[in-house]
């Protein structure tokens, strides 16, 4: 049982993490026909990385107001407390503004509500990373950074790029990761998933990144592990996203405690949380289970995890000094 450890999450996508239940309910409130996207036992329903994208567009789509946004952060950041979470950060897009009809202000006032709301009756604390979708193109993603550097919010602090790997090249990239970083945002992009390690190799060379969204398959490389170790880069792993995704067949074949043994700042996250049929509990619950991880190594992620989460140095140091010596 890992109920008692402190955890934190770095890697979770906000429309993602919306579960059936509330997709349901949101979307009954707009009178949206999500005929298909449930199954027999009304969970999403999706086969392969494809069907997967097709569920979390439409159930994405359901949400359309600042209300809607703030019950969405309000029940994941609760969620996430009810399994002894501190800290959250979740990944927001400014495209859904968009496709959603809302303004980026509003869409992020109404998600920033909802973890407000989460912190005062949890004391979980929550923060959010603007992001740009890969494969919608490098004009979109420079848009975003743009709008992200213009409209600052105090609960946004960190930029990223998430979206199919196979897609353009991380130089493409640079002027949105330079805007956002001058911006003082924290800088973060996904790599090593389906890409492989030379999409992380990559990704250090033109993005500036102090965090890489996976970065698993870097295993694969070992210079490219000594690199990762020797300039201090985090990867957020997400176990169970990786087995329901098919990189590895089980949580114990995943190389989270290879990584880390390799002298990797290594963290744990759920990244789609109801269509991979994990939590954050289940995350480190794998970990202890599954690959034999101590209570000390536990909290020593999520230690980790708050050293490089994009957040207020006070914020940091009191969340710090809540964990167990």
């Amino acid at each position: 049982m890992v109920s008692h450890i402190p955890k934190a999450e770095l890697h979770c996508h906000v429309e993602g993490a919306a579960s059936p239940d509330l997709v349901r309910k949101v979307g009954a409130r707009h009178g949206v026909d999500l005929t298909g996207l449930f199954d027999a036992k009304g969970n999403f329903a999706w086969h392969d990385f494809t069907s997967f994208l097709n569920a979390y567009d439409r159930a994405a789509a359901v949400f359309r107001t600042p209300e809607d946004y703030r019950d969405l952060t309000f029940s994941y950041f609760s969620s996430l407390a009810a399994e002894g979470a501190i800290y959250g950060e979740v990944f927001i897009s400014s495209d859904h503004a968009l496709a959603s009809g809302l303004s980026y202000r509003d869409y992020v006032e109404g998600l920033a509500q909802g973890i407000r709301d989460a912190e005062a009756a949890t004391g979980i604390v929550g923060r959010m990373i603007a992001t740009g979708v890969r494969h919608y193109g490098p004009d979109r993603i420079l848009a975003a950074a743009e709008t992200v550097a213009n409209e600052p919010h105090p609960l946004v602090t960190g930029f990223g790029v998430a979206g199919d790997e196979r897609m353009y090249h991380p130089r493409d990239f640079a002027d949105a990761f330079r805007i956002a970083g001058e911006a003082g945002l924290g800088l973060t992009v996904h790599a090593g998933e389906f890409g492989g390690p030379q999409s992380v190799r990559d990704a250090l060379d033109h993005l500036g990144v102090s965090r890489i969204g996976h970065g698993v398959r870097a295993i694969e490389d070992a210079g490219l592990v000594q690199r990762i170790v020797e300039e201090g880069i985090v990867l957020e792993l997400c176990p169970g996203s990786n087995v329901a995704l098919g990189l590895y067949p089980d949580v114990a074949s995943h190389p989270f405690r290879k990584l880390g043994d390799a002298g990797v700042r290594v963290t744990v996250s759920s990244d789609d949380p109801p269509y991979f049929g994990s939590s954050i509990g289940a995350e480190y619950g794998w970990l202890s289970e599954d690959l034999g991880l101590s209570d000390a190594a536990l909290i020593a992620t999520t230690r980790t995890s708050l050293e490089a989460a994009f957040v207020d140095e006070a914020t940091r140091a009191r969340l710090l000094a809540s964990l167990p010596a």
